[in-house]
């Protein structure tokens, strides 16, 4: 995408709602290939820099895995780095992190991008994702990471059969206990293609709604949009139902 027109788009989200605008320049779809490193550099942080020219006060968050990228956008005014590997690709990302102050989002993905769909295994599902989650909690808080800074994301689609992203979406609250806010990812994805017989991305954002605002009663503190006017009236009205139960 030519970083004038990602500019216009991450604004655009901006007036529309959104919280924050997550950039990236590498796809995690099933099946992707890693890009080089200048590239996936030369991506992004044009498009952080276009961003803050138009709004200064808008908050971002960085998709990468490397350090170098990371360490980029942060020079050039992100504030968060969301990481779909965890935090176990690079752990000089780690180090940035600390050093910066930055806040920090934890993906669980089975493999890596390229492979996470071919031969998905658990030993005990969801579990493994709790486990996993947990334990690089543990890593990130003992490297000098504000606990208060973390998020965590269970990764919807990275290494998850059809059946298990349902699961997952419908036992959000298991993961209550890590005492993170808790992000799910699951617009456009595949098996809401799945759900609703049609193979054009784009043409799932009200099924994207309906994932969201499910997400939202089992626990979910944040969501991930693509159509963000839907996904902020969806949360709005998730939030206050839920607002309601706990007030009641």
């Amino acid at each position: 995408m030519d970083p004038g027109t990602a500019i216009a788009a991450g604004l655009e989200m901006l007036r529309a709602g959104a919280d924050i605008v997550d950039v990236g320049g590498e796809s995690t779809r099933p099946g992707s290939d890693p890009v080089d490193v200048q590239v996936e550099q030369d991506r992004t942080i044009p498009v952080i820099r276009g961003i803050l020219a138009g709004n200064p006060t808008a908050v971002i968050s960085i998709d990468t895995r490397r350090s170098r990228v990371a360490g980029a956008a942060l020079e050039a005014g992100a504030q968060i780095i969301n990481d779909v590997s965890g935090f176990r690709d690079d752990w000089g990302v780690v180090d940035l992190a600390v050093e910066s102050g930055a806040a920090v989002i934890v993906m669980h993905m089975l493999g890596t991008p390229a492979t996470m769909q071919k031969d998905i295994r658990y030993e005990v599902f969801p579990q493994d994702i709790y486990d996993f989650l947990e334990e690089r909690i543990c890593v990130l808080e003992a490297a000098g990471i504000n606990p208060e800074k973390i998020v965590v994301d269970p990764g919807i689609g990275f290494g998850k059969s059809f059946d298990q992203n349902l699961i997952l979406i419908n036992r959000l609250e298991i993961f209550k206990p890590l005492g993170k806010p808790i992000l799910v990812g699951a617009s456009r994805k595949a098996f809401l293609g799945a759900i609703l017989d049609e193979p054009v991305a784009s043409a799932r954002d009200i099924g994207a709604v309906a994932v969201s605002t499910a997400a939202i009663l089992r626990g979910a503190s944040m969501i991930r949009a693509h159509d963000v006017p839907s996904a902020v009236q969806a949360v709005k009205v998730a939030d206050a139902v839920m607002r309601e139960r706990v007030d009641s």
